[in-house]
């Protein structure tokens, strides 16, 4: 996408379409003021009539207002003046890039970047509307056949700033907007892709085809037989009931000599039936994005790539697929981890962390500065925080600040949750160093303190984004969560944010 920064009046571009905004009891922002003068109150007009609403969130395109040399004017309802922030920007966003998507707006002009939103600079202005361009522009036709529907037409979109002084701002939060807006694109076709084709092989593939071409990021693939060697038993447990091969995906950004990496973690189961703890048949078919970890580390590896910025980050992926067979794993077999503890596997549906121990212990030869793992791992999360916000566990309460900080500038924000020795006492077991779940109470938390024994003397995070990764229903779909957060996060580690 094309993105320029302009101070010149919003009424005399010739964009295909112009965005103003509208608050609570019709009060006009400052580019829909200046459009409605410039037509002689035509804004207002629509307004008292109807035609546009002041409701956050609403969105109504008006053509062939005279006096404005654009042929569209989309008005979207702002809300209340006293509340608008970065959460009620972004919605608005949202609302006017989808029905600019809808029609054939080849470019669009942004006047809300002008507003003076609670908690926002310029710089995220661009950025907030960078991420709602791409997250419109999205459209997952990878699996239809015939006519496919047609690609959106926007191919630049200029953001309205006050003064020139403000230009380089902006453009510096289209640029990581950009990027954020990419990963996220990433995350969400594989999340969307259906298990028979994304599966760890492929996912494989993927991070592969990413580090082609790029000499600072390379990416590794180990399989079945190297991790056996490695002892990653616990791992290699949950693949043991399918045919499809178990992998472990290193990728490896050098942005910075001398520097000690940043590792992310993403779970990658690619389909979840639950193994031999089969899980109900409604709702199965969302077991595919059981992989959305993986898909969110390796969209934000896409991200601080394209960005080229000055970090160390790696990202590893144990990718595997978890249904029954006359081989698959056991409720109440004993596998011994990477770590040489032992695990007694009480439920075959709670994998997620039975491969992340691995990959945390794995982790350790990078010698990181942090590690966060990313996992769709706990329906408890979902029943504590809903789709809402990400679980956040962490045995440093600086980490966990500085993820959650991350996730407010970024409009991706999560919870903390605690970690606590009662909660582990829960995993506690009479045939092994301890269960891989620990009952109903606090589910979210035990899983945390369950991954917090293989993250001794790591400065180390959980990310529990079971609730967050997808929607369902009408909309069903991958996000693209926590791309934004994560990204935000690394932005802020290597001095990239004003």
């Amino acid at each position: 996408m094309n993105y320029f920064a302009t101070s010149g009046k919003a009424s005399r571009r010739a964009a295909d379409c112009v965005i103003v905004g509208v608050y609570d009891r019709n009060r006009l922002a400052q580019g829909a003021a200046e459009i409605d003068a410039a037509s002689n109150g035509a804004i207002m007009r629509h307004l008292k009539r109807g035609d546009a609403s002041s409701q956050l969130g609403s969105c109504s395109v008006l053509t062939n207002i005279d006096g404005i040399r654009a042929p569209r004017v989309a008005v979207v309802g702002l809300g209340k003046i006293s509340g608008f922030g970065a959460s009620q920007f972004q919605r608005a966003m949202a609302a006017a890039m989808q029905a600019v998507a809808r029609s054939k707006t080849k470019d669009v002009l942004n006047t809300l970047t002008l507003e003076p939103v609670n908690g926002a600079s310029t710089y995220y202005l661009a950025r907030h509307t960078a991420r709602a361009v791409g997250d419109a522009m999205y459209r997952f036709t990878a699996m239809k056949s015939g006519r496919k529907a047609p690609a959106v037409a926007l191919k630049s979109v200029g953001l309205a700033v006050a003064s020139r002084s403000d230009s380089a701002k902006a453009m510096r939060g289209a640029e990581h907007g950009d990027a954020i807006a990419y990963g996220m694109s990433i995350a969400r076709e594989l999340g969307n892709l259906p298990a028979n084709v994304c599966t760890p092989s492929y996912l494989a593939r993927t991070a592969q085809k990413l580090a082609r071409g790029d000499g600072k990021l390379q990416t590794r693939v180990m399989n079945e037989a190297e991790m056996k060697r490695l002892g990653m038993h616990s791992l290699l447990s949950v693949t043991a009931g399918t045919k499809e091969p178990a992998k472990l995906i290193i990728m490896q950004y050098k942005g910075k000599a001398g520097q000690k990496p940043v590792v992310l973690v993403g779970k990658g189961v690619t389909f979840d039936s639950g193994g031999i703890s089969l899980k109900p048949g409604p709702g199965m078919d969302e077991m595919k994005f059981d992989m959305c970890g993986a898909a969110g580390v390796i969209g934000t590896m896409a991200a601080i790539a394209r960005l080229k910025l000055p970090i160390n980050l790696n990202v590893v992926v144990p990718a595997v697929e978890n249904l029954p067979s006359g081989m698959a794993t056991k409720p109440g077999d004993i596998v011994k981890s990477m770590s040489g503890q032992t695990i007694e596997i009480l439920n075959t549906d709670a994998e997620g962390r039975l491969i992340l121990c691995d990959a945390l212990t794995y982790s350790r030869r990078f010698k990181p500065e942090i590690v966060i793992d990313v996992a769709t791992l706990t329906g408890a999360c979902v029943i504590a925080l809903g789709h809402h916000r990400t679980g956040v566990m962490s045995t440093s309460d600086d980490l966990a600040s500085e993820i959650l900080e991350a996730g407010i500038r970024s409009e991706d924000r999560g919870w903390h949750l605690p970690l606590a020795e009662e909660y582990a006492n829960q995993l506690k077991s009479n045939f092994a160093d301890f269960a891989n779940v620990g009952g109903r109470d606090g589910g979210a938390i035990t899983a945390g303190c369950f991954l917090s024994k293989f993250a001794d003397g790591l400065n180390w995070a959980h990310l529990d984004i079971a609730g967050t990764a997808w929607t369902s229903g009408k909309a069903k779909g991958a996000t693209g969560r926590p791309v934004p957060m994560l990204t935000d996060l690394l932005l802020n580690r290597c001095g990239a944010l004003p």
